[in-house]
């Protein structure tokens, strides 16, 4: 299955996995996002992946329990930009990365250079 912004935003049962987190502040410079039925996989990788916009001035995650299928994800920029379209930035800058793995490593695959390695694997 692909990944598109419709899978990211709800899951299988057509509920909504991300709500933003009602904060004290009126901008959304500084925002928290919930995220349902994900952990520190995408968490670790969408930081990553957000850290490395110069706009952000804190990106972090946290788990609040391991029994709670929720992860929270708090994004700060800097000069008014919202923290909103950063996070879909990353969002979509991550799905572009998992695309060009996978390409990469179908093509790889496809350039049939492993069959010594197939072997290897079947004789075990």
């Amino acid at each position: 299955m692909s990944l598109t912004r419709e899978t990211i935003l709800y899951n299988q049962e057509n509920i909504k996995k991300i709500h933003i987190i009602p904060s004290v502040s009126n901008d959304l410079t500084s925002v928290t996002f919930q995220i349902i039925k994900e952990d520190h996989t995408l968490a670790n990788a969408l930081r990553y992946i957000v850290m490395k916009n110069p706009d952000v001035e804190f990106c972090g995650y946290s788990i609040p329990h391991p029994s709670e299928p929720t992860l929270n994800f708090r994004i700060q920029t800097f000069r008014n930009i919202s923290a909103v379209d950063v996070f879909i930035k990353g969002l979509d800058d991550l799905v572009a990365l998992c695309d060009h793995v996978a390409d990469t490593f179908q093509k790889k695959l496809n350039m049939n250079k492993y069959e010594n390695c197939h072997k290897m694997f079947i004789e075990m």
